[in-house]
């Protein structure tokens, strides 16, 4: 039997040498694991390397220096770690595929631009360009009267705003309010706050019909101001130096 398969293999001429993988034959694995800003993502490395000389490209094939590494190993990238994954979608698929309502195209541009993604950040950029074109514009308007019976008066043509200030007013209220106080609410585009004077300060108090204090007239436009610049809205109202800090003019308006 041993004299029989000896047969065999020479007449097959088999070279054992070329079931052994050779010495110089470098495997490299199909999947990455990058830690970006502590967040992990895995993916193959094919995708990282769709843009040849880009930083990504470089990590997945090895070929930048001085790649931190993490505890377990990944290259760690101390950059954005949710943005990320818009970075990662453009890779696997070609396109800016953005969510609705993304605010964040600014620092999304940077992040591709570290990357060395130009076509990336062009593509961000020509988003922008067509999304502030076809927007409508979104008024805001702010009255604050010193008559009890009109109080402070909050509007504006998007009603997500409106909600917005609704459920930022719970979280201040010192009376941890289970829910916004619909005696305040007059439509989806405006609330209004009738007030208390406290007479030994001069405080305005908002206060619920059953009397409990919800919080100062000032926090509300305080928050309200706050909150209109944090959502984009660019402030129109000429300021009048003589009345001091912006939340004690009268009158403000704001577009975006």
């Amino acid at each position: 039997m041993e004299l029989k398969l000896d047969r065999m293999e020479s007449e097959l001429n088999i070279n054992p040498d070329l079931l052994q993988p050779s010495k110089n034959c470098k495997v490299l694995p199909l999947m990455v694991t990058l830690n970006v800003g502590g967040y992990l993502y895995i993916t193959q490395k094919q995708t990282l390397s769709k843009y040849p000389g880009s930083f990504l490209e470089e990590v997945a094939s090895r070929k930048r220096q001085g790649v931190p590494i993490d505890s377990k190993g990944n290259p760690f990238i101390d950059r954005d770690g949710p943005l990320f994954r818009h970075i990662l979608n453009f890779l696997r698929t070609g396109e800016l595929i953005l969510p609705e309502g993304f605010q964040e195209c600014g620092l999304l541009v940077r992040e591709a631009e570290f990357y060395g993604l130009e076509r990336l950040a062009e593509a961000i950029k020509e988003h922008e360009r067509t999304r502030g074109s076809s927007a409508e514009t979104t008024f805001l308007e702010v009255i604050d009267s010193h008559e009890r019976s009109q109080g402070l008066k909050v509007f504006c043509s998007d009603p997500d705003f409106i909600e917005r200030i609704k459920g930022r007013i719970v979280q201040v209220s010192k009376s941890r309010l289970d829910g916004f106080p619909e005696e305040f609410a007059i439509s989806s585009n405006a609330v209004q706050f009738r007030h208390f004077i406290k007479s030994e300060t001069g405080t305005r108090l908002v206060l619920k019909e059953d009397n409990t204090f919800v919080c100062t007239l000032e926090t509300l436009k305080f928050e309200t101001v706050m909150m209109a610049f944090r959502r984009g809205f660019r402030l129109i109202t000429s300021l009048d130096s003589s009345k001091g800090s912006i939340v004690h003019c009268e009158g403000l308006h704001f577009i975006k």
